[in-house]
């Protein structure tokens, strides 16, 4: 805990905000490109929960992102499950990096 204060003050809690805030805008641009929309319409910059488009399958994707690029996201829960996906963008996680690596993975799972 006192290592991740000390992250979190070394960068400066506004600009990890900031920084969060970005990598969820930027995030949702690209998985809105891709068909996908959000639930609800405002989230959480951490946490990204998006419908998927007709015809993909959840699991198959979910798989595929996780044996060849080493990418886990969470399925939906309840009555989400096999429509949606929860995608994280937390600490160290919420990279310019990471976000375009998702959605190029993305783009090839989903062609």
């Amino acid at each position: 805990l006192r290592e991740a204060l000390a992250i979190v003050q070394e960068e400066g809690l506004e600009n990890r905000i900031d920084r969060h805030r970005e990598m969820h805008l930027q995030l949702r641009q690209g998985l809105e490109a891709l068909g996908m929309s959000y639930v609800p319409d405002h989230s959480l910059a951490t946490l990204n929960c998006v419908t998927l488009p007709e015809g993909i399958d959840d699991a198959a994707i979910r798989s595929r992102l996780l044996n060849e690029f080493d990418i886990e996201i969470g399925g939906g829960l309840g009555q989400f499950a096999g429509k949606a996906w929860r995608i994280g963008l937390m600490g160290h996680a919420a990279t310019q990096r990471n976000v375009t690596t998702l959605l190029a993975a993305l783009r090839k799972c989903i062609g």
